[in-house]
């Protein structure tokens, strides 16, 4: 067969491939009888009003010398542990601004990081293909550095994203360029289970981001280059639990809901999306406002305490507050006094809800807080 009729043959299934997409695009529309925001106008639902002065800077982290790529709080609320370019990993007290740890890692090109349920140790990987673990109580070296504890190698591409197990901290998942997942035992340092790869309900590229359920940790969800998000059941690691479709980029960001039954995911087109895990239905798209084709990237999400609220940040420095009910833009920080000046890479809500921390390529974090005395939505 010449090349020209296999470059035929392929334009003939990519074209096909493309119909069929679009047709399943359209019965899923067909058979979704309504969207959360429509429901909720139909129930006389009025969307939360937030100000300039509702949600302020508050604290300003410097100490970063390169773009901050990814961030997490402890869950007593008042440390954070962020990853930069620079190569290093920086521990942060929240409420005084104070480095209490500065960790030199051994691969500067670092994009995930992550504090252990205990706070007493951190987990980062990235372009090295392994997942390093640093105990924060650990002697100095004779560099006075922090050690690296365990390195958690198997991956055969960048580790993209890294989460605890909630209350257990020795048990770890990460997602990776590889289009696996991969549950370890850091005691041993073992792969217990691996998510993908040859398994045909796997992702078919990068996976560039996950979430554990909080309301039930042997459930998680991951997003990938594939422009898919795919349910996974710990304990049935050859088969996907669910895939859910619709966004037409990568899936930059996933976070399950409050309640543990939806998820939101954000993309490379634009849109922020939420999901629901027992039906697979999409039950509401929360589009950029810019009128163009060009959208900005959402680069990460998360939700207050109640969902009401969806935060996403975006690479052109806008980080929207949604309400998630009417699907509405209620406040964007980056308009605000103190906004970043750069791509807003990551961000986190406190364990108590009470904070936002967002991360930027301007090598800065920046934490908010609602000012005032508007309880925490």
């Amino acid at each position: 067969m010449s090349v020209a009729e296999l470059k035929e043959r392929h334009t003939a299934a990519t074209e096909t491939l493309n119909s069929l997409k679009e047709r399943l695009r359209e019965r899923r529309l067909q058979l979704l009888d309504t969207d959360v925001a429509s429901y909720a106008r139909a129930q006389g639902k009025t969307a939360i009003a937030l100000g300039p002065t509702d949600l302020v800077c508050c604290r300003i982290l410097q100490g970063h010398t390169g773009k901050v790529y990814s961030l997490d709080w402890t869950p007593e609320k008042n440390r954070i542990v962020s990853a930069s370019q620079d190569g290093r990993l920086i521990v942060w007290n929240a409420l005084t601004s104070q480095k209490t740890h500065a960790i030199k890692l051994p691969c500067a090109w670092v994009m995930a990081c992550a504090f252990s349920p205990s706070g007493q140790s951190v987990a980062c990987g990235g372009l090295d293909s392994v997942c390093s673990i640093f105990n924060l109580n650990s002697p100095l070296d004779k560099d006075g550095n922090i050690p690296v504890s365990r390195m958690l190698s198997g991956h055969k591409g960048y580790v993209s994203s890294c989460q605890y197990v909630p209350d257990d901290d020795t048990r770890l998942i990460t997602g990776s360029g590889d289009q696996t997942c991969v549950l370890w035992d850091i005691t041993t340092g073992l792969r217990t289970s691996v998510f993908g790869g040859e398994f045909q309900s796997g992702h078919t590229a990068d996976v560039v981001s996950l979430s554990i359920n909080g309301s039930n940790s042997r459930m998680f969800v991951s997003g990938s280059c594939d422009a898919t998000a795919r349910l996974w059941d710990t304990r049935v690691a050859s088969r996907a639990v669910r895939t859910f479709q619709g966004h037409q980029g990568d899936v930059n960001s996933v976070k399950f809901f409050p309640d543990g039954n939806r998820f939101g995911t954000g993309s490379d087109d634009g849109t922020c999306r939420l999901f629901d895990i027992r039906t697979g239905h999409q039950l509401q798209v929360y589009t950029h406002p810019q009128q163009d084709d060009n959208k900005p990237d959402v680069t990460s999400i998360a939700f207050s305490i109640s969902g009401r609220l969806l935060f996403a940040s975006y690479s052109n420095g806008d980080c929207f507050v949604w309400d998630t009910l009417l699907a509405e833009v209620v406040l964007n920080l980056g308009t605000l006094q103190n906004s970043h000046e750069a791509r807003v890479s990551c961000l986190g809500l406190s364990a108590d809800g009470s904070a936002l921390c967002t991360g930027s390529w301007d090598t800065s974090l920046k934490i908010w807080a609602f000012g005032g005395h508007r309880t925490v939505i």
